[in-house]
């Protein structure tokens, strides 16, 4: 059962104790027996403003740039684009993946700004559990985000490859060389590490800047014996933090997807490399050719 939201909850807080800061998620109610936490809550509202976001911005695009928000997307998805196609060495493939590397970047970014809207946090909260936490402050998130890469990634070479390929790229050298089998297990399994880099990137730079904001807003309110002031000057004091955690949030998306991408390239380079080098048989046609 729920009960009335406390409003200012986290300056009342942090007149008793200190700043709140949480790690962790919290339950706000169950599904079916199913646990839904403030992440995933309003990580699932924050999809949908995203989603519908982008439609609005798709619908008004046009061949004559427009300003606002829209020429922001049309910014960030040629500059993805062109990430693409610099790491590939082929722009139809950077527009083939580009849907699912703009969309990744787009998600990831305004997940990250909408984290930082007044109202997310403390200020709101259900059992004693805050109805707001950014979704990539959540480590569950930031792995589940990461694995679903990491697994397109994988998807995405095995097309430029073929299967057998894309496995093959692992074991650089005779099959029946043991260290060749070994080292390539080791690969396999530090490419799958890819995942716990990427999560622990991205919620570790999130939870840092939650975490300065919460300490910087709690100094600001602390130092204020006036009633109603500690809620003026408590923003005001953590309006610098917060605006440098806007850049470390668009910078953490960029890293997000050009560390995906690269994995993605190192993956099909490789096998291109491999089809250019000439195997045994190859000169052994051309000796006898000769």
């Amino acid at each position: 059962m729920f009960t009335i939201p406390r409003i200012f909850a986290a300056t009342e807080a942090a007149e008793k104790a200190g700043p709140v800061v949480h790690i962790t998620p919290g339950d706000l109610f169950t599904i079916n027996g199913i646990g839904i936490t403030n992440s995933v809550f309003y990580g699932v509202l924050s999809s949908l403003v995203i989603f519908i976001l982008l439609v609005v911005v798709a619908r008004r695009m046009q061949l004559r740039p427009k300003g606002g928000i829209t020429q922001f997307v049309e910014i960030g998805t040629q500059f993805i684009i062109d990430l693409l196609a610099s790491a590939l060495n082929s722009r139809e493939k950077a527009l083939k993946y580009g849907p699912w590397f703009v969309s990744l970047f787009f998600f990831i970014l305004l997940s990250n700004w909408i984290g930082l809207v007044p109202g997310v946090g403390e200020t709101l909260t259900i059992h004693g559990q805050p109805i707001g936490r950014p979704f990539t402050a959540d480590l569950n998130g930031t792995l589940a985000a990461a694995t679903i890469t990491w697994v397109m990634v994988q998807y995405f070479a095995i097309r430029e490859s073929g299967l057998l390929r894309h496995l093959r790229h692992y074991f650089n050298g005779s099959m029946k060389n043991p260290i060749t089998l070994l080292l390539g297990i080791f690969e396999m399994f530090s490419d799958t590490t890819r995942i716990i880099s990427l999560a622990l990137r991205l919620f570790l730079n999130v939870v840092i800047g939650e975490t300065i904001i919460a300490v910087f807003a709690y100094l600001g309110g602390a130092t204020s014996s006036v009633p109603f002031l500690p809620f003026v000057v408590a923003p005001l004091v953590a309006l610098p933090f917060t605006i440098l955690e806007l850049l470390v949030g668009a910078l953490q998306a960029y890293i997000f997807v050009m560390l995906s991408v690269m994995y993605l390239a190192v993956a099909v380079k490789h096998d291109q490399h491999a089809e250019e080098k000439p195997t045994v048989e190859d000169v052994l046609a051309l000796e006898a050719s000769q």
